[in-house]
């Protein structure tokens, strides 16, 4: 469990490297729609290591014999005492953080109140296609918060601050957000940030994923209008920024005005360049896929071992098989799942013992712990054989432990007998 939270860790701040090396260029050469994508990369290299792999078939197990003898123990695959504290510690930061979000998530929708009549009779007349019954008051507005269901705050002096023309404009802003689904996209990064607090690229992506977040939804707004790129501009620059908050979207947060001035200041890009640029960061997008399990060395491939523990004895023989002195060999197919119990349990044709012995062996098996296999480093579902030997003979007991270093190495085999050369034949001339 703990190397695949490794794994995932080390997936996703690769994920973050790329986002933040590439967002740029790709912005520049594709436009703000196909370069806010490479967000996905993240999230793709870090489920990467999680993903079901197909099951698989081993080598054939040592011998379990039904006669109680004794076994190695294995060890358990426990964490250690560091790693028991620092998961601690990082379950504190992430409950502290997942706390910090809602408290101030409830202080942002407390203070929400519905439309008056008035006003709501306004906006439709100006805008008839808002979403008017998503629409509240708030002294944050204009802004979309997340919730179960997004809502769109607009403060309760919005007639007053804004012309018609400005109103048009943060509206169409406000209702692409919606559109886009980004209020979702929002509320995962924060909900990403909580569980990295102890990255530090976490803090460094999360508000440049805000900043293309709103270059996108400025991109997708001009391009539907692009005769409103002037009265759009000029609505930024006559808007105060806000601090940006962990619960909503903001019109205009304090750090963005440049760069979203910078973006419809450019021509536009046209819809065969933008449609490279999905390509190219689907292809981009595999690929890092690919570099999650193929770039690093995985651990070599395993397969799944019987872990014979003292609470998981050999099967008893049962009394009326030793009454009867039946014996045979039973050989199980056990599926083993990446929990390392046995999930499905079939019986090979090749099984000589009786159905007594053999649905013993089957009970027991199903209460017995395997390792699970492992394939590029991830536990994965594989069918093991496990032969159960029900012999009447015993076997001699083993010490416990490794062979003592002092015995003697046993004799090396007599030489082979060769056979003798063949007696010389007299020759025979013709004369």
């Amino acid at each position: 469990m703990i190397a695949m939270l490794l794994r995932m860790l080390l997936s996703i701040s690769l994920g973050l490297v790329l986002a933040l090396a590439l967002r740029k260029p790709l912005r520049r050469a594709f436009g703000a729609g196909p370069a806010f994508t490479v967000w996905c990369m993240p999230l793709l290299l870090a489920a990467v290591p999680s993903l079901p792999m197909p099951a698989t078939t081993s080598a054939l197990h040592p011998i379990i014999t039904a006669l109680p003898v004794q076994a190695f123990v294995t060890a358990d695959d426990a964490p250690t005492g560091a790693y028991t504290w620092l998961i601690a510690l990082w379950l504190l930061g992430v409950v502290y953080g997942a706390t910090n979000l809602a408290l101030r998530y409830a202080r942002m929708a407390s203070g929400r109140a519905n439309v008056p009549a008035a006003m709501r009779q306004r906006l439709l007349s100006e805008h008839p296609a808002l979403p008017i019954q998503r629409v509240r008051l708030h002294d944050a507005g204009p802004a979309v918060m997340w919730a179960p269901r997004p809502w769109l705050l607009l403060p309760e002096d919005f007639f007053e601050r804004h012309d018609t023309e400005a109103r048009e404009m943060v509206l169409r802003h406000e209702c692409s957000h919606l559109h886009r689904g980004d209020a979702w996209w929002s509320l995962l990064g924060e909900c990403l940030l909580v569980l990295l607090w102890f990255h530090p690229l976490a803090w460094l992506a999360l508000p440049r994923f805000q900043l293309d977040q709103e270059l996108a939804c400025d991109e997708t707004v001009l391009r539907a209008s692009p005769q409103h790129e002037l009265p759009y501009a000029r609505t930024l620059m006559h808007s105060t920024g806000v601090d940006a908050q962990p619960a909503m979207i903001p019109w205009l947060a304090e750090p963005q005005l440049k760069e979203r001035l910078t973006m419809i200041s450019r021509p536009p890009h046209s819809a065969r360049r933008r449609r490279i640029g999905y390509a190219t960061l689907a292809v981009l997008l595999a690929s890092g896929a690919t570099l999650a399990q193929t770039g690093t060395a995985p651990p070599p491939t395993t397969h799944a071992s019987l872990d014979v523990r003292d609470e998981t004895p050999p099967p008893p023989y049962p009394p009326d098989a030793l009454t009867n002195r039946d014996h045979g060999l039973v050989l199980l197919k056990v599926l083993v799942g990446t929990d390392g119990t046995a999930h499905k349990i079939d019986v090979d044709p090749k099984t000589n013992a009786s159905p007594e012995l053999t649905k013993v062996a089957s009970d027991a098996a199903m209460k017995w712990h395997f390792d699970p296999g492992v394939k590029n480093g991830k536990p994965v579902e594989e069918w093991v054989q496990v032969p159960v030997m029900f012999s009447l003979i015993p076997l001699p007991p083993h010490p416990p432990g490794p062979p003592p270093a002092n015995m003697p190495p046993p004799p090396p085999p007599p030489p082979p007998l060769l056979p003798p050369p063949p007696a010389a034949q007299p020759s025979s001339s013709n004369s």
